[in-house]
């Protein structure tokens, strides 16, 4: 029985059949696991597994290789702050500070009621308008403290719920025609390509 939501499973159906080897969709399959669950569950590893025909112990040594993954527990809210050289001249490390007061949590943990995880990140490229503030990835452009609690009252009473989905939702916004669609057209690009390579090698021959 798939761990997926039975639309996640078609979704993840469909990304696999996009690449010539299954292994090759691992990290899109990964998101999908993690907009599942808010992190990468061991079920959710397994099912990637499955899906790529590696194993649960391929799949977690390549997430953990990148910081977007999450292999244990998060907020509902991931909240980063920079503090490279830019954001640091801006503030950046007071911000941190002011930030976990205001969620009550140490820098890499959760607050006790569970809706933010606080992380201190590399460069977010966004330095003009330092220290730079995201949540789950979307920029808040917070440069105060003020406008951060501001911003954090708004995230707990649900009235930025449209430009900050719960953590793991990496896209809403689907291709028209979807992802099947999409390979039909790879594979007639990809058929056509190969139909003018035979087409050149032939009359090299001549």
């Amino acid at each position: 029985m798939s761990h997926f939501r039975t639309e996640l499973r078609q979704r993840a159906e469909e990304l696999v059949a996009l690449y010539p080897r299954k292994r090759s969709a691992m990290l899109p399959l990964l998101h999908l696991a993690q907009e599942q669950d808010g992190y990468l569950s061991d079920e959710g590893i397994a099912e990637v597994a499955a899906l790529t025909g590696t194993t649960p112990a391929d799949v977690r040594g390549t997430a953990s290789f990148y910081d977007m993954f999450h292999l244990e527990p998060v907020g509902k809210y991931v909240v980063g702050i920079c503090t490279n050289i830019a954001c640091l001249l801006a503030g950046g490390e007071e911000m941190l500070d002011h930030a976990s007061a205001t969620l009550g949590c140490a820098v890499g943990s959760t607050s006790a009621d569970g809706l933010f995880t606080l992380e201190e990140t590399e460069c977010l490229a966004d330095c003009n308008l330092a220290p730079c503030v995201q949540v789950n990835h979307r920029y808040v452009r917070t440069t105060t403290p003020e406008a951060f609690d501001g911003m954090i009252e708004d995230l707990r009473g649900g009235r930025l719920d449209h430009d900050v989905p719960s953590h793991g939702t990496l896209i809403r916004v689907r291709r028209s025609g979807g992802l099947r669609a999409d390979r039909g057209e790879v594979v007639a690009e990809r058929a056509e390509a190969q139909a003018a390579r035979e087409a050149r090698a032939a009359k090299e021959t001549k």
